[in-house]
C-alpha cells in the first residue's frame, strides 16, 4: 500500500509569507495562483496524485511531522482542484474555516525554495 498521500515541492514564496509562518500559518497554491493569492502562499509542484488527508495523517515539512488533527469541509476539494492547502499549527480538533487543515501545536520550520512536503497516511507512521 502507497502511504504518500500527497507531495509539494516548492518553487516560490510571496513577501508576506513570514508574516504567516509567525502566526503559524501555512498556505501553499500550486504554480500559477494569480498575484493577490501568491503574495501570501508558497508556490508549489503539486504531484500527480492525490488521496484524501484525515485526521491522524502526518505533514511532513522537510522532515519535521506534524500530526493533523483536523481537516475542513472543504480542505481536501480545495487541494484536489487548487493544489490549496491551509496548515494552521494550532492543535485545534475543529477546524476555524472548512478550508483549514489543523496540525498539532509546534514551531513551523522555515520554508524556502526546493523545500519538499509530503503528506502521509496515519499508517505510515505507526
Amino acid at each position: 500500500m502507497n502511504s504518500v498521500k500527497y507531495v509539494m515541492r516548492v518553487v516560490e514564496i510571496g513577501p508576506l509569507v513570514p508574516e504567516f509562518l509567525e502566526a503559524k500559518v501555512l498556505v501553499f497554491f500550486k504554480v500559477g495562483a494569480p498575484p493577490e493569492l501568491a503574495e501570501f502562499s508558497i508556490l508549489h509542484e503539486p504531484s500527480d496524485f492525490f488521496t484524501d488527508i484525515e485526521v491522524g495523517d502526518h505533514i511532513v515539512v522537510d522532515g519535521e511531522d506534524y500530526q493533523v488533527t483536523a481537516v475542513g469541509d472543504v480542505a481536501n476539494k480545495n487541494i484536489r482542484d487548487l493544489g490549496h492547502l491551509i496548515m494552521k499549527a494550532n492543535g485545534y480538533s475543529e477546524p476555524e474555516l472548512p478550508g483549514d487543515i489543523c496540525v498539532e501545536v509546534k514551531e513551523l520550520p522555515p520554508i524556502k525554495v526546493g523545500t519538499v512536503i509530503t503528506i502521509l497516511a496515519s499508517d505510515a507512521r505507526d
